[in-house]
């Protein structure tokens, strides 16, 4: 594929589809933005009590401090930086971050401190079942509040057209839940088999093996999963991929 790299990138819409295509404009790649998600919040608050509170994305954090919840005396878990940066903006100190990003890090984090302590997960309605089970299997009393939904917006999908007529040149694949929303919207427009037609010839990035898997097992193949699961390290390499296999 010659001319523009093309990245399509599906973040939610607000700083964070912002900051993606700063990105990938930053690497000399032309950002095609389409979110696939965004946010319903639920109204719900973690309780007060619990010995750990964990929050597993920015957005948990900033609904929960807009309605006015402070951690108090409970131990503040945060899946990553990114999280762990909007619990700075809120006035909170967070206690405890994984190595790996992800619900299976938090369980490695956690698996030895929890045994007999009251956890609570704050987070989305399409949390992955895994931090649960692991928690669980610990010892740990784990409850589960959930403070927003994640929905398809109703305009989302242009990017699957531009993959059905082979204009991606790149596709970065945040979460699960973008896979999913992407195929439901090219689905939605008769496309689902000319859209995976058309990734399968693009680079494709994912930003954590749940990803990649929920990809695959979709029919989507991922070329790129960063070592870090961090955008900026998913566009990095993402581009970098598209770059190389630009001028084979």
């Amino acid at each position: 594929m010659s001319g523009p790299l093309s990245v399509a990138v599906f973040r939610p819409d607000d700083d964070r589809i912002e900051t993606a295509i700063s990105v990938l404009e930053s690497l000399g790649a032309t950002p095609v933005a389409d979110p696939m998600l965004a946010v319903e919040p639920t109204g719900a608050t973690p309780t007060s009590d619990s010995d750990y509170v964990i929050f597993t994305s920015k957005t948990g954090i900033e609904l929960a401090a807009n309605a006015g919840w402070e951690p108090d005396e409970t131990t503040l878990v945060s899946i990553g930086p990114g999280t762990t940066a909007a619990a700075d903006r809120a006035g909170w100190q967070v206690d405890r971050e994984p190595d790996t990003y992800s619900s299976a890090g938090l369980v490695s984090l956690l698996r030895e401190a929890v045994d007999g302590a009251s956890v609570e997960v704050a987070r989305s309605d399409h949390g992955s079942p895994v931090l649960l089970s692991g928690l669980r299997e610990a010892g740990a009393d784990v409850t589960e509040t959930v403070l927003y939904r994640l929905v398809r917006p109703a305009d989302a999908g242009h990017s699957a057209e531009l993959a059905a007529n082979g204009d991606l040149a790149a596709a970065a694949f945040t979460s699960s839940l973008t896979v999913e929303h992407f195929l439901a919207a090219a689905e939605d427009r008769g496309i689902r088999a000319a859209a995976l037609a058309g990734l399968d010839r693009a680079v494709i990035g994912a930003i954590g093996e749940p990803t990649r898997e929920t990809a695959q097992s979709l029919g989507i193949n991922v070329d790129v999963v960063p070592e870090q699961a961090t955008f900026e390290t998913l566009a990095r390499r993402v581009v970098e991929r598209a770059r190389t296999a630009d001028s084979a």
